[in-house]
């Protein structure tokens, strides 16, 4: 990795310290020229007319996000947001009275009030698996939970939006494999920062979003279908022209690949800029990128621990570029107060987007710094300082 070369093409690195990755990251200038230039040629020609003529350039995005995921294209949808890409799973899934999902106590907030619509919709029960001492999936209490219960899908979340903890995708996929369970991801915090393999976690669908640790616009998404979910004929509950051909007046034939998860409408400009910034992680090497973000967010962690006022509230085996911490002395706003006025972006999560998780932790808010790969160790140690 060239840092310098990164920055360069970072310009939104100038002048400030930037550790909101987790929340919308900064876009290389590449992913920034290609959709503002895409948009110029619609300001000149028209949507349909540019879409048609760039139409080998637009499914560029999903050989990059196959590459990305080690998959095929054809496993690969577009959608506007993590959670665009998420309901439209779970409307696929016929689910019916009595039916049940487990899931964590560290599933993004989302999709835990998605479970909790179809519990109040459907009648779906909801399960969530214990987590051991040091905050890692029971394994155990998992597949006690689905042996007993039978599950319609297990779903988890890969890191939560309020921790750094990076929980065992991989063997929750053995055993969902092993007992024929359909099993979903929500990777929207682990994709760009963490090499994500769909073969190794052994999942049916994958969600992701372009605007964080990817780099890229706001709006974009995509979702991974594997062929054992495509040969299940699963499709979202409403599906258009993109999704699905109309065959005879009263009946339908689904697309027989993820784009059957997608709509007609799309923002081909943002598509563009999509596949530049997934092509720009590509290029650079997400394993290069997981090393690198492994030294800044363990350096981050280690130096805030050992300031006395500051509570390091990440636990788990495996942590990942999520580092979250609270003040014993500072109140929220003073501590807000002080990292504006240095120029630091970061984020707050709240207790009401961590209900469970934060509960346990006692606590009602965390400071979240989210540390990339256009960082430098230089800029961690300033954070540290400045809060010592």
């Amino acid at each position: 990795m060239d840092i310098n070369q990164i920055r360069k093409d970072t310009q939104g690195c100038a002048n400030k310290i930037f550790l909101n990755s987790a929340g919308a990251s900064l876009m290389p200038k590449t992913v920034v020229e290609k959709t503002i230039n895409y948009l110029k040629e619609e300001e000149q020609f028209g949507g349909y007319f540019v879409a048609n003529k760039q139409a080998e350039q637009v499914n560029q995005f999903y050989i990059e996000a196959a590459k990305m995921l080690n998959c095929k294209a054809e496993n690969i949808a577009f959608a506007n947001s993590n959670t665009d890409a998420y309901t439209k799973v779970l409307s696929s899934i016929p689910f019916k009275s009595g039916d049940c999902i487990i899931t964590t106590d560290d599933d993004y907030i989302s999709n835990q009030i998605a479970f909790i619509s179809l519990k109040k919709r459907l009648n779906v029960e909801i399960y969530r698996v214990k987590n051991l001492s040091n905050h890692e999936i029971d394994l155990e209490d998992l597949e006690s939970l689905i042996k007993q219960h039978q599950p319609k899908l297990v779903a988890v979340t890969h890191i939560p939006t309020n921790s750094g903890l990076i929980q065992d995708v991989e063997a929750v996929g053995k055993l969902c494999k092993a007992n024929d369970i359909l099993y979903l991801v929500d990777a929207c915090q682990s994709v760009g920062q963490l090499v994500v393999d769909v073969q190794k976690i052994g999942c049916d669908f994958l969600t992701a979003t372009g605007r964080k640790f990817l780099r890229g616009p706001r709006g974009t998404g995509f979702l991974y279908v594997s062929e054992h979910a495509l040969a299940q004929n699963l499709s979202p509950l409403f599906i258009d022209m993109k999704g699905a051909h109309w065959t005879s007046f009263e009946d339908y034939e689904p697309t027989h690949t993820a784009k059957g998860f997608e709509f007609f409408e799309q923002s081909c400009a943002s598509i563009i800029g999509f596949t530049e910034a997934i092509r720009y992680a590509n290029e650079i090497g997400l394993a290069n990128i997981q090393n690198y973000n492994l030294q800044l967010s363990s350096k981050l962690r280690k130096l805030l621990a050992e300031n006395p006022n500051i509570q390091v509230l990440d636990q788990g085996n495996r942590l990942g570029s999520i580092v979250t911490f609270n003040h014993h002395k500072l109140e929220l706003t003073e501590l807000q107060n002080l990292l504006s006025e240095n120029q630091i972006y970061h984020s707050v999560s709240f207790k009401g987007s961590a209900l469970i998780d934060f509960t346990k932790k006692n606590v009602d808010w965390a400071i979240r710094f989210s540390p990339h790969y256009f960082n430098t160790a230089e800029e961690i140690e300033s954070v540290a300082s400045l809060l010592e």
